[in-house]
């Protein structure tokens, strides 16, 4: 649910974003989000991360920086301490309009931006750095021979990514002028690194100098294997819930509201009950207890495909409920027991076609289940290991008359007209 904006930086000049908000009920935070160096808002990870987020409840701006993307302005104009800037603006543009952020999200160059920017926005609680060099002076690194054409003749062109941008001497003097570990020690907010091992742009003693740097409270996480842009969706998408998991412990430090407060169950004095929300589409939000997860329905059938469809919720209840049986009752005999490994499939099929089903008209429903016990079990162990599969207590209720109540959640609070 990505919105397109426009607003203006300290220059007047008008810079893309895109706002991406949760489906199905209003955020309970807003981040803002810095992108690398010469990338844009549209960058496949940046996309990946702010869904992510926004999976999880937490509205995500992201925008391109002066001179970059839809963004109005020349990039040769630019420098470390206008992105800094643009962020302070983008951060205005969000008070205003939605509200002041609450996490600052920044890759690579931005991650440095954002250490940079935080102690001037008073709403931010967290700031959470992927691929963060622990000095922007590092992009010198990236222009390489081209450096001393920049400090020689004032201008150079340079070939990024494929790209050819025009960067001016004083680019570099900003650079040099920033003062980085100072930022980070004075931090004032809870901060996240997250980076690779593999990171061959930004190696990982840059996430060690921050983190080292930094005061607590302050945590790392290892992106391991990932490319310096999150090339791998999985990467990207790990690292969003990552942050949003993190976040959630500073934003209720805070007394703002979180995920888990939209998703009140009945107010019975219990935290017996299973909790669903939806919206608009068809993501939906589950909470059991102190776990979060999607439901959803494939893109074919008109949903995102954010997490498993309602049948698989039920298929995994019934092989989860099966194996966890299977498990103890093996402890408890004190069995080989290696693992358990279960598939299972849900279709319909005729009634007729079913010798063991009373109903015999119609269709009906019908689960597979294969289990494939591993260990040294003998045969004995083996057979009574697949009776004792039956007697889960998921498998009897599914076997079983189950008779579902179902009221207004207005009228079971004595509300009338509901």
């Amino acid at each position: 649910m990505a919105k397109n904006l426009l607003f203006e930086n300290a220059a007047g000049q008008q810079l893309a974003a895109q706002l991406e908000e949760p489906e199905g009920g209003p955020a309970i935070a807003y981040a803002l989000f810095a992108h690398c160096f010469t990338c844009g808002r549209n960058l496949k990870a940046v996309r990946h991360i702010s869904r992510a987020l926004a999976a999880r409840g937490i509205a995500v701006l992201r925008f391109d920086f002066t001179g970059l993307g839809d963004s109005e302005g020349s990039f040769a104009d630019t420098n470390f301490s206008s992105n800094v800037d643009d962020l302070e603006a983008a951060a205005r543009f969000m008070a205003i309009e939605f509200e002041a952020p609450h996490i600052l999200v920044g890759h690579s160059l931005g991650g440095a931006a954002v250490l940079q920017v935080a102690a001037r926005l008073p709403t931010v609680r967290a700031v959470a750095t992927i691929g963060a060099p622990a000095d922007p002076a590092h992009v010198k690194r990236l222009l390489g021979p081209a450096t001393e054409r920049i400090a020689a003749d004032g201008v150079a062109n340079v070939t990024l990514g494929g790209r050819s941008f025009s960067i001016k001497r004083q680019f570099l003097d900003d650079l040099e002028h920033t003062r980085m570990q100072e930022s980070i020690r004075s931090l004032g907010r809870a901060l996240l690194v997250l980076h690779s091992p593999a990171d061959e742009v930004v190696g990982i003693d840059d996430a060690s100098r921050i983190y080292q740097a930094a005061l607590h409270p302050k945590s790392f996480i290892s992106l391991d294997r990932a490319d310096h842009l999150l090339s791998d969706q999985r990467d990207s998408t790990y690292a969003g819930s990552m942050i949003a998991t993190w976040a959630e412990k500073y934003l209720q430090s805070d007394g703002m509201p979180t995920r888990s407060d939209s998703l009140d169950a009945v107010d019975d004095g219990t935290d017996e009950w299973v909790v669903v929300e939806i919206g608009k589409g068809y993501t939906t939000r589950v909470r059991a207890g102190a776990h979060r997860l999607l439901a959803d329905e494939p893109v074919d059938l008109g949903g995102g495909d954010r997490g498993p469809a309602p049948y698989d919720l039920l298929l995994a209840a019934l092989g989860a409920c099966t194996a966890i049986t299977l498990r103890m009752y093996a402890d408890r005999k004190g069995w080989p027991l290696e693992s358990v490994s279960i598939r299972l499939n849900h279709g319909k099929i005729h009634a007729e076609d079913c010798a063991e089903c009373e109903t015999r008209e119609g269709r009906v429903d019908r689960i597979e289940q294969q289990i494939d016990l591993r260990g040294g079990l003998d045969a004995d162990q083996h057979k009574r290991l697949m009776e004792i599969a039956k007697r889960c207590p998921v498998h009897r209720t599914l076997n079983s008359e189950v008779y579902i109540h179902t009221q207004s959640a207005a009228r079971s609070r004595g509300v009338d007209g509901a």
